[in-house]
């Protein structure tokens, strides 16, 4: 006779939402051992079984290319026996991180005698929507793991044989570490409606984090019955302050703008106080053009673009508010450092701002103005990142104020409760 599961009458993503919860109570109160093991089984087995991980990736390879994918979007998608074994590294070094779970955030005796310590929990149950690029199924697993979470994983449908087989491979790994396999699960479906129910899975999903472009962040955010940490869209500016050393800021802006075009904290938006434009814009352009740049360019900037080797295009008011991911910046001359920072309060979209500039004067005004989650002084908007932050690793850059804000490491993966402990104590 056979014995029919509570949740068989369930839909998939349901059941496998529920299954994460029954995990998610039992990783919780593991010890960093125990979790440091299940990765490092991990990371092994993604090194053992990388000709299988390969051979499933090479299938959406070929299906995205047979769809007209760009290269750039198939290069993202692409996993090499070199990639592979960059990502199992990955999760050795998120095992070497400190373990978060139980850090006393603050804690002391009361006048009554109460011992009361806020200690740091996993969140429960993470959902994460994503796009594209696999390995960000090994790294939030990996993170979620760490952090003792459970984890659904929901990536693009031009990454399922890719997600299905690092799945398989991680909760194998998992499994056999002693750990619940089920803490780590890509959500049923390929269709847009097991995101839906992924979205609407509230009082079993804890929190959902979407990493992605704007549509896929804003789908999530409005939809959603599950509370989202909002992982950001980048409209990055790069400001030149009037004393700015200029070798430094067409340094700084190059690399804000070209060192990786594709990602969330590149520079899309280059402005200029009016009193450096003569000596910095020529050379700005110029170092751009080499870059293979194209500036999208208001009146006063186009005006100083004759004789450069610059691809310039006239900006339209849609440039100021577009977050490229791609070689081109909207560019602006401003008359102060408050227009500056009025243009970025009206654009940004909250992630990093960088200013260039030698004035201690102008860099305190910059960093008390401008509200974003990371304010540059001298630096380029690339080092928005956790692992450049030092914190080992992240699952995203959270646009948002509430509970996380900026890269988000391990502790932000966490919540805290109070522990209060007595000895015969009651309210009078």
């Amino acid at each position: 006779m056979t014995t029919l599961s509570p949740y068989d009458s369930l839909s998939p993503v349901t059941q496998a939402a529920h299954r994460a919860k029954a995990a998610a109570a039992d990783l919780a109160p593991l010890p960093r051992a125990d979790k440091d093991d299940a990765l490092l089984a991990v990371a092994d087995a993604l090194e053992v079984r990388t000709a299988e991980i390969v051979a499933a990736n090479a299938r959406d390879v070929a299906k995205a290319r047979e769809n007209g994918t760009s290269e750039s979007i198939v290069d993202r998608l692409t996993l090499t026996p070199e990639r592979v074994r960059a990502i199992a590294a990955d999760v050795r070094d998120v095992a070497k991180l400190p373990d978060p779970v139980g850090e006393v955030v603050r804690g002391n005796t009361l006048p009554n005698g109460i011992d009361l310590r806020q200690v740091r929990v996993p969140l429960g149950v993470v959902g994460i929507i994503y796009e594209a690029r696999p390995n960000v199924t090994v790294d939030a697993a990996a993170l979620c793991l760490k952090s003792g979470n459970a984890v659904l994983l929901r990536g693009s449908a031009s990454a399922y044989e890719s997600n299905t087989a690092l799945v398989r491979v991680i909760r194998d790994a998992v499994g056999g570490a002693g750990l619940p396999a089920d803490a780590v699960q890509l959500v049923p479906g390929e269709s847009r409606e097991s995101v839906r129910e992924l979205m609407r899975a509230r009082g079993l999903v804890d929190v959902l984090i979407p990493r992605g472009g704007a549509s896929l962040i804003q789908t999530v955010v409005s939809e959603s019955t599950v509370p989202v940490i909002e992982t950001g869209t980048g409209n990055c500016h790069v400001y030149v302050d009037a004393d700015a050393d200029i070798d430094m800021a067409v340094e700084i802006l190059v690399n804000s703008k070209a060192q990786r075009v594709s990602v969330c904290n590149a520079a899309e938006t280059l402005l200029v106080h009016q009193d450096i434009t003569a000596d910095f814009l020529p050379r700005a352009l110029d170092a751009l053009a080499e870059a293979g740049v194209t500036v999208h360019a208001d009146p006063r900037v186009l005006a100083h673009a004759e004789g450069t080797k610059a691809t310039v295009v006239e900006a339209v008011p849609e440039d100021w508010e577009t977050e490229y991911l791609s070689y081109d910046i909207a560019a602006a001359v401003v008359d102060s450092l408050d227009k500056a920072v009025e243009h970025i309060r009206r654009w940004s979209s909250g992630h990093t701002e960088a200013i260039v500039t030698t004035s201690q004067q102008a860099a305190r005004r910059f960093t008390r103005l401008v509200d974003s989650t990371t304010v540059a002084v001298n630096a380029s908007t690339r080092f928005t990142d956790g692992g450049q932050f030092g914190f080992g690793a992240e699952i995203g850059i959270s646009t948002q104020k509430l509970h996380a804000r900026g890269p988000m490491g391990l502790p932000e993966l966490t919540s805290t409760k109070y522990i209060v402990t007595g000895d015969g104590h009651v309210r009078p």
